[in-house]
């Protein structure tokens, strides 16, 4: 049976977020069912998801992972994946750990066959829902429609940071743009906070700067890049060279793209665009929203944006302070949107 998910004080400062997330990015009424998946980590914040549900009314089933398999976990537990076809609205908000993006992927391939509704909230925290969950979405999702316009009819899109990044993507009408600006439809689920538009590039070449964060478990585990950035040359869209101070972490992030034969090949390309993430924190759920130019190693999310490849694997990679062009008009200086 699903979790009833207790506490004895909820805390106040989640409730503008979790209003935000039920009410305004994933607009659940109150004749809906939603499956919300967490974990104990992330306990209060669920509670204040499920609050808020409470107060829409709306049919619901909470599951905390731990009490359904042992973490990490290689497969998304079948009570979870029957429950969460029978919605029209899921949100999973919990922490990731080493080896579990195959559990996840299971869960988004329930989400993408039933058209969910689905708030992507893993690696939440208590920090980013103050901060970025906080965003006015309606007026981000009117700067991500401005951009995402522009760039679907860009063929080549430039950017440089002072760090070093020099990089250019090359597009092809046969790849999508999405807008996952964190109003939620049933064509494409989304994190939250949500703020970014991506494709998969045709084609990419030159040198990456990794100041910001890296992605997936490895965000948890070395943070914020300031000190110690991933320099990432890459050569027709595949990683041919990486340099940094920190080798363990050059040793993870090498291994981590070596894990499949698409997982050193760039699968997405995407432009941060919410306005309320204005300085690296050192979680990539935020931090890849924050206005500039993040790239992804791996999975190219296929399913949407129409790339005929895959991969087991998904990292993404974030740097500071962008210089961007739009086949040679400039859009963003030192991070700050022209449009």
């Amino acid at each position: 049976m699903p979790d009833r998910l207790t506490i004895d004080t909820i805390d106040e400062e989640l409730a503008p977020g979790a209003r935000n997330a039920i009410r305004v990015c994933l607009r659940l009424k109150p004749e809906e069912r939603i499956t919300i998946i967490t974990d104990q980590a992330t306990y209060d914040i669920a509670v204040a998801l499920q609050a808020e549900v409470e107060e829409v009314g709306s049919e619901h089933a909470v599951f905390v992972l731990e009490d359904y398999t042992e973490r990490p976990t290689q497969n998304m537990p079948q009570i979870i994946l029957d429950d969460l076809a029978q919605s029209q609205v899921s949100i999973f908000a919990a922490q990731s750990q080493p080896g579990e993006l195959a559990a996840r992927m299971q869960m988004s391939d329930v989400v993408n066959k039933k058209h969910i509704r689905h708030g992507h909230m893993v690696n939440i925290t208590r920090e980013i829902m103050l901060e970025g969950m906080r965003a006015d979405f309606n007026a981000i999702d009117a700067l991500s429609q401005r951009l995402i316009e522009r760039a679907r009819a860009a063929k080549r899109i430039t950017c440089r940071t002072p760090a070093g990044t020099d990089f250019e993507a090359e597009f092809s009408p046969k790849l999508k743009w999405l807008k996952t600006s964190g109003i939620i439809t049933p064509d494409k689920w989304g994190n939250l906070p949500g703020g970014e538009i991506f494709t998969a590039p045709q084609n990419t070449n030159g040198r990456f700067v990794v100041d910001g964060v890296v992605g997936d478990y490895l965000c948890a585990k070395y943070g914020d890049l300031h000190d110690a950035p991933l320099t990432i040359d890459v050569r027709d869209n595949r990683i041919v060279d990486l340099a940094c101070d920190h080798k363990t972490l050059l040793e993870d992030f090498r291994a981590y793209t070596s894990t499949d034969e698409n997982s050193n090949r760039v699968g997405e390309f995407a432009i941060g665009t919410n306005t309320a993430c204005t300085r690296v924190i050192g979680n990539i759920l935020q931090d890849e929203k924050i206005p500039g130019i993040h790239i992804a190693f791996g999975h190219p999310y296929a399913e949407h944006t129409g790339a005929d490849w895959k991969s087991k694997t998904h990292i993404d990679c974030v740097g500071r302070d962008f210089d961007i062009w739009f086949d040679g008009e400039q859009v963003m200086r030192a991070g700050k949107f022209l449009v």
